[in-house]
């Protein structure tokens, strides 16, 4: 059985609450999160580590040094917080063992990108991802037909907006060449330009019950809806789960760094609507 190291920011938050019993059930008891480790106690109103180690009959270690030393694989958590995932992914990139790191990836292009340079000189498979990425409506469509894209999507801009991007990103498979910010901090929306030419729209609303929804227009002017309904925490666990066997990443280095450039662009535009902010080579 392969143990699994979690470090986090701190323990109790979604994705810490719910992938090891995924993990579990996913690999059908092949693997299994034995170890844990978090950088802050928990904050009020949620439950303390020490009791989320407890209830996921989980070993709360002391230091990411003893955490890496015990495990077989690593997940870098901090889902919500990527401005730590430098400093908690500093050890495990060093380690040589298969690490994922939580969405988002990192806050800017240049983190991200001094984060796997750590990887590559130490020869450490890794990986990030929003589990978005691997939406089974994804599958089938002609990427190399579309002609623009309108995307919806919940929640705020800060967090959720790595979900639609990550979509974006793999079905237009072009490098991103600047973006607009054209809506407001309540009702975001912008717009990313490909090198291509081709063009995407954004658009978030605070309603956590609104679906992912892309409307593909393709090189004939006909338009195909993809309404997100699939079990994609699934499609990711079972690829992270492959990842921890093989060691084969499902996901490009340089499409990860893409991502973030976009985000980071997105949230500048944001301070300065209607304005072209250009994407940094």
């Amino acid at each position: 059985m392969k143990k699994i190291g979690f470090i986090d920011y701190f323990l109790d938050e979604w994705h810490a609450n719910n992938y090891p019993q995924m993990i579990k059930n996913f690999s059908e008891g092949a693997m299994e999160v034995s170890y844990a480790y978090a950088h802050i106690p928990a904050p009020e109103n949620h439950i303390s580590n020490e009791q989320w180690a407890s209830d996921n009959n989980v070993q709360l270690v002391n230091s990411i040094e003893e955490l890496i030393e015990k495990s077989d694989c690593i997940v870098v958590l901090s889902p919500d917080n990527p401005e730590m995932h430098e400093e908690l992914c500093e050890l495990p990139l060093k380690s040589g063992k298969r690490v994922y790191v939580d969405k988002t990836f990192a806050p800017d292009k240049d983190t991200a990108i001094r984060i796997f340079k750590n990887a590559e000189c130490h020869e450490t498979p890794c990986y990030s991802s929003s589990a978005l990425r691997f939406a089974t409506e994804l599958n089938h469509i002609n990427t190399a037909n579309i002609d623009k894209i309108y995307s919806e999507g919940p929640a705020s801009l800060e967090i959720y907006s790595i979900h639609q991007i990550e979509m974006i990103v793999r079905l237009m498979n072009n490098q991103a060449k600047r973006v607009m910010f054209t809506g407001s901090l309540v009702h975001p929306s912008y717009l990313i330009e490909f090198e291509d030419g081709r063009t995407v729209q954004c658009y978030h609303r605070d309603d956590p019950q609104m679906s992912f929804v892309l409307n593909l227009i393709d090189k004939e002017n006909k338009c195909e809806k993809a309404v997100i309904k699939s079990d994609y925490f699934r499609n990711f666990i079972k690829a992270l789960i492959a990842f921890f066997r093989t060691g084969n990443i499902p996901v490009s280095h340089n499409q990860t760094i893409d991502v973030i450039a976009i985000r980071q662009s997105v949230i500048t535009a944001a301070k300065a609507p209607y304005k072209w902010i250009e994407i940094r080579k």
